[in-house]
């Protein structure tokens, strides 16, 4: 199992990432399972703890394939109030839909209607798209090209130079398989993949990992999201990114209520505050994707790369197809990129 670090302890406010402790939450406390990155999580919640200083907020972060197993695993007795930040494609899953309790925070309404459930189970105030982190000096060193486009990165230069996430754990591995599998349809789709693989150095249980590891010149190229590689840019590392012109996945961070909640008058005060100014505001730090009206990207996300209007270089990902893929795509994916 891995082991957890504890972020933040106040006497009002408990970010927490591991196991959570089997005592049974009480009135003013609520257990939030979210896939979000660490940095940020901390970050928001110490908004959080501004605009609710009287709810202690326990904290789970898990990989997104590691969560979705989580939810399942514990559905018979399910031990969170609210699922914060979750790949959409996954809380689709009619197994994971079914624990969930319509509910409307305020301010829900502005998002547009693509961005929040027809029924109320969910909404999604922000999410990520894929793009790659390329370390221009190791490509200098090994004379190889700019890569544009995934097309790209089946070419055999590029062999043994490129990171990317398993898409069995990690929700960004998913959907840049799933666009490419959507865009080229089964069949093509499926040969690409296995050409791709060809070219593959390692797998990583993270999204942002292979961005980490191309900006330290350990490979040339890391299949990731935009933020790891907007952040590697500002923090000074030798990297470009790259939004790959052909089948950009994209996937939305959804937000809901379990019905199971033991809380849920302040399990909703929570679902409000993630859509409410005082968090919104921060998303552009981190995101490439922010659903809510009047957030626009930031001048160092621009200025590393990132799209002013990022909707027209995503491929439109089919959400509901993508999550009744799912299992079978990733079954099909362990059985054809053994290592």
């Amino acid at each position: 199992m891995r082991r957890f670090k504890q972020l933040a302890v106040s006497a009002s406010f408990a970010l927490t990432l591991g196991v959570l402790a089997s005592a049974q939450v009480h009135a003013g406390e609520i257990t939030v399972y979210t896939a979000l990155e660490d940095d940020e999580i901390a970050t928001y919640l110490a908004a959080a703890k501004q605009a609710m200083p009287d709810v202690t907020v326990h904290v789970l972060r898990l990989s997104t394939g590691d969560l979705g197993a989580r939810l399942l695993a514990e559905s018979s007795n399910p031990r969170n109030d609210v699922i914060w930040g979750f790949a959409v494609s996954n809380m689709l899953d009619k197994r994971i839909e079914g624990l969930l309790e319509p509910y409307s925070p305020k301010g829900v309404d502005t998002l547009p209607a693509q961005y929040r459930d027809a029924n109320g189970k969910w909404f999604a105030a922000t999410g990520y798209m894929a793009a790659f982190c390329v370390n221009t000096e190791r490509l200098k060193a090994k004379n190889l090209p700019m890569p544009t486009s995934w097309t790209d990165l089946t070419k055999p230069i590029y062999k043994g130079e490129i990171v990317m996430p398993n898409p069995a754990a990690s929700g960004t591995g998913y959907l840049q398989i799933a666009a490419i599998l959507q865009g080229q349809g089964k069949d093509k789709g499926w040969a690409f993949l296995k050409q791709l693989n060809t070219n593959i150095a390692q797998y990583t249980d993270s999204g942002s990992k292979p961005c980490k590891m191309a900006r330290t010149g350990e490979y040339a190229i890391g299949a990731s999201f935009a933020f790891p590689a907007m952040q590697s840019i500002e923090a000074g590392y030798p990297v470009k990114m790259v939004i790959p012109t052909d089948w950009d996945g994209y996937e939305l961070e959804a937000s809901g209520l379990m019905k199971t909640s033991k809380n849920k008058a302040d399990a909703k005060r929570f679902l409000d505050w993630t859509i409410s100014s005082g968090v919104t505001s921060l998303y552009k730090k981190y995101k490439e994707i922010v659903t809510v009206p009047g957030v626009t990207p930031s001048e160092a996300s621009v200025a590393a790369g990132l799209p002013k209007d990022v909707t027209k270089v995503l491929y439109p990902v089919n959400f509901p197809q993508a999550a009744e893929d799912r299992d079978s795509t990733i079954k099909a994916w362990q059985a054809s990129m053994k290592r």
